[in-house]
């Protein structure tokens, strides 16, 4: 039973890490974040959580299957991943912003201006 929720728990982890490593680029964090800056120390830390979420993602899928299925199963989950992504960002980018809790937009704050 524990691995039927296995599965889909690694390809969450894939997406969050891609998710996370490709907002650590400039250019997909205007998208999220507009003008925020995006500082050195967010670029590192959400490099480090896509990394661990990807390495996450293999050993849940480890722990399902035997060695060469799960990779298998990886790395289509890889792909799958990759798509979810890049259809995010292409379509709703903003929704990217609820994987930075940390992060508060600076406009989220601000009042209307007249």
């Amino acid at each position: 039973m524990l691995e039927v929720l296995l599965r889909p728990l690694a390809l969450l982890c894939c997406t969050a890490g891609f998710a996370w490593l490709a907002l650590s680029m400039e250019s997909h964090w205007e998208q999220v974040r507009g003008a925020q800056p995006l500082a050195r120390r967010t670029v590192i830390a959400l490099r480090v959580l896509g990394s661990a979420a990807l390495l996450g993602s293999l050993l849940l899928c480890l722990r399902v299957d035997h060695a060469s299925m799960a990779a298998l199963v990886w790395v289509m989950s890889l792909a799958g991943a990759a798509l979810i992504v890049a259809f995010t960002f292409a379509w709703r980018p903003r929704w990217m912003a609820a994987l930075l809790p940390w992060a508060r937009s600076r406009d989220a704050g601000a009042g209307q201006e007249a």
